[in-house]
């Protein structure tokens, strides 16, 4: 598969030469202010729009198929000869701006002239190369884990069609395709340590350049993250420590009854509970798509719409192959103002809670395609996982077949109840994740040994993960940092997702009094883009922005008595 050019060009390009738009911003840094202000704002802002499409294209391009040479080159080309002039040039405008009185703009860019001011305080052209080093450190990373395959049963298969296989009956089935896995990645341990010491030191230099302590300071500015410090994060880590993993013990404990097992193992964490077939609601990607319309038409129609236009338009690439990247994710493409959805689908449950969860990303966009600049789109990450994950619950109702979904109303409930245990199951999870990489950049030195790393995220895994036992498995336990991407390529971009999931579980207990107004209101939150801060955003949307114990001991509250209802 191959994504459509870059359409209705406004001057012809030449995608590996930052020539082709040096001259626009050129003419940008020097056209007189004291006109119209805001006209200037704009034409900056399509530059970016197309200059960052381009960027997008050459990623989606390098995910869909790690093996292409092409590809990967056209990526490499982006990342090397076009983004670090578009960070210059971006910045001389950036201190332009910021050096004339913008009150005029009025209040929708007051949060993005914030971020503005902090972007611009926080660049260095030091950094400009070691960004580039370590977006092409990222894609080594995903050239390595999406060229991970075995032989299986007479075909070959990737990590996420051997993953699909741990749904099977079968216990033995499922515990050779685990051990099958951990084979594949233990054999890559010393290239993934390598990567990973590579990006910490150029890391831990980027923090430098910039005049602060470590990495960790650093990430909290470069993710404008206002609104919370790493205090909040460690205080939401307790809080989970204390009203989550208890809960998420009790999940574990119902998966092992259920399954009549003595002692739950690593092996036993997918598959269906119930004695029924396991659920596989589609066969291929047509199937998933159609299901997923039919749902958003119940949901909101102007959101099916949305996704219809979206598959329409050849933006939709939901199945998983030899060479594809792992993993799911949703790209914009700003200049033609439409969103992309990425996944390696294999006709699971978890496919479907997978593409609820892109499509949510997708529907923030088009909301936001409408807003005047590109710094207005710009949607804290924490918000941006508030649509996604709230979307998973506000479509929760339409999964059965009556609604064009894909279940019986039994099994139905049976995948509500599992997404509502992963959810129990996840906070802790999300905890580790995140606890690791506070450690991780406030102890440079130490992490660089990748012994210290395993026995930190062993010691965070014992601390937040209770209720399987590894026993005979420990070095798999303990190297399991090396099969989180995010800590790879997204550092610190994980808490996002737990205070996400906060505010997504209070905007799903609006849709059980309410799912029309909760829905508007949902959507109207969405078209605030980014001209607000957390807070506002949160409470647009009906929720608090708080992360506390009585908060947690709500929500847990909430859904065992859901659990309890669907059962």
């Amino acid at each position: 598969m191959s994504l459509s050019p870059i359409p209705n060009l406004p001057f012809p390009i030449d995608t590996t030469k930052w020539e082709t738009f040096q001259e626009r911003y050129d003419r940008l840094v020097s056209a007189p202010l004291d006109g119209d202000l805001a006209g200037w704002l704009r034409e900056w802002s399509d530059l970016n729009r197309l200059v960052e499409e381009t960027g997008a294209l050459a990623y989606i391009e390098a995910t869909l198929d790690t093996a292409d040479p092409a590809r990967e080159q056209a990526f490499l080309n982006f990342v090397e000869n076009l983004e670090p002039d578009f960070r210059r040039a971006d910045q001389a405008l950036k201190e332009r701006l910021l050096a004339q009185p913008t009150d005029g703009l009025g209040d929708e860019m007051r949060v993005p002239l914030r971020r503005m001011r902090n972007q611009a305080d926080l660049f260095r052209e030091a950094n400009v190369p070691l960004l580039t080093e370590l977006a092409k450190l990222g894609n080594e990373y995903d050239k390595v884990t999406g060229g991970l395959k075995a032989a299986w049963d007479g075909e070959e298969k990737n990590l996420s069609q051997l993953d699909a296989l741990l749904i099977e009956r079968d216990r033995g089935v499922r515990e050779r395709v685990w051990r099958t896995m951990m084979a594949l990645w233990a054999s890559q341990r010393g290239e993934l340590n390598a990567i990973y010491q590579k990006m910490l030191g150029l890391r831990q230099q980027v923090a430098a350049n910039a005049g602060l302590p470590d990495f960790r300071d650093y990430t909290f500015r470069a993710y404008n993250r206002f609104d919370y410090t790493p205090d909040d994060c460690l205080r939401f880590h307790d809080a989970i420590e204390a009203e989550v993993v208890p809960a998420a013990a009790r999940a574990y404990e119902r998966r092992r009854k259920g399954l009549g097992l003595n002692q739950l193992r690593p092996w036993d964490l997918a598959v269906d509970t119930s004695p029924q077939p396991p659920l596989k609601p589609y066969h291929a990607q047509d199937e998933l798509i159609q299901g997923s319309l039919n749902i958003f038409e119940r949901v909101d129609p102007g959101l099916a719409r949305q996704l219809a236009v979206m598959a329409e338009e050849n933006l939709l690439d939901l199945d998983t192959r030899a060479g594809k990247a792992l993993g799911g994710y949703c790209s914009n493409l700003p200049w033609r103002g439409r969103p992309f959805i990425f996944m390696n689908g294999a006709g699971t449950h978890d496919d479907v809670q997978t593409m609820l969860h892109e499509a949510g990303h997708a529907f923030h966009a088009f909301e936001t395609f409408a807003l005047p600049t590109i710094w207005q789109m710009d949607v804290p990450m924490e918000f941006c996982e508030v649509a996604s994950m709230g979307m998973e619950l506000l479509a929760a109702p339409y999964l059965t077949k009556d609604n064009g979904g894909f279940y019986t109303p039994a099994e139905a409930a049976r995948a509500r109840i599992q997404h509502l245990d992963s959810i129990l199951i996840f906070l802790p999870y999300m905890a580790v994740v995140d606890a690791f990489q506070h450690w991780v950049y406030t102890h440079p030195d130490a992490a660089l040994d990748p012994a210290a790393c395993d026995e930190t995220w062993d010691a965070l895994w014992g601390r937040f993960m209770r209720g399987v036992d590894w026993t005979g498995f420990e070095a798999e336990r303990m190297s399991g940092w090396h099969r989180k991407l995010h800590i790879f390529q997204a550092p610190f971009y994980y808490v996002e997702y737990g205070m996400a999931q906060v505010g997504a579980l209070q905007v799903g207990r609006n849709a059980r009094r309410d799912q029309q107004a909760a829905v508007a209101t949902y959507r109207a939150a969405l078209r605030l883009g980014g001209t607000r801060s957390l807070p506002e955003l949160f409470q647009a949307a009906g929720a608090e922005f708080r992360f506390d114990r009585p908060m947690l001991a709500d929500l847990v509250n909430l859904i065992e008595e859901t659990i309890s209802q669907l059962k």
